[in-house]
């Protein structure tokens, strides 16, 4: 790349300067008028006929035009050809009035349903809460450590430790553990994780 000393940048910035406005001059000068055409139809002006007349042909049997003007005006008793002309559609048949017959208003029986208390409710939480924990297996020491999990947390723990402040560990077997809700009484057999069983 040319290195321009200062003087030459100058004149070269000047001599770009003068180029464009001698461009926008130019261009000012030179301008087009703008093109225009007079309006076919003055401002109000009414046309005599809702459709324009179209040109016509010189044969009137071989312009496909016309031969297809004259099949649409060909009709089916009661069926319109033309699915997007509305001008010639027969009036729509006045539907029958139907009368309908007296309302008479039963009550129903009252839904004897019973509704949930909030032991039945903590118990049915304390049933999903236990429902999470995996018995994952036991040591066989002379205290039978056991290994549970419950989302993704691991427990080791012994038969009658408590989990998780309320949940007692009350019997164990080699293929299940019995956890026990102290609080809602509720009890959850675990199986083995592995072992086929739920």
């Amino acid at each position: 790349m040319i290195a321009l000393s200062t003087a030459q940048q100058k004149k070269v910035l000047i001599l770009l300067v003068a180029a464009i406005i001698a461009l926008a001059a130019y261009q000012q000068a030179t301008e087009a008028p703008p093109l225009t055409r007079p309006l076919a139809f003055t401002q109000g002006m009414k046309a005599d006929s809702p459709v324009r007349m179209g040109i016509t042909s010189v044969s009137v049997v071989s312009d496909p035009l016309t031969l297809f003007l004259e099949r649409r005006a060909d009709r089916y008793p009661g069926v319109a050809r033309d699915i997007f002309r509305t001008s010639d559609l027969a009036p729509a048949k006045p539907k029958p009035i139907v009368t309908q017959p007296a309302v008479t208003v039963v009550t129903q029986p009252i839904s004897t349903v019973p509704v949930k208390t909030a032991e039945e409710i903590a118990a049915d939480a304390a049933r999903a809460d236990l429902a999470k924990f995996r018995f994952l297996g036991y040591l066989t020491d002379k205290d039978s450590s056991l290994f549970l999990s419950k989302e993704g947390e691991l427990f080791i723990k012994k038969k009658g430790d408590i989990v998780q402040k309320t949940y007692q560990i009350r019997s164990l077997g080699t293929d299940h553990v019995v956890l026990y809700d102290t609080v809602t009484k509720v009890e959850a057999r675990i199986e083995l994780s592995g072992s086929g069983g739920k």
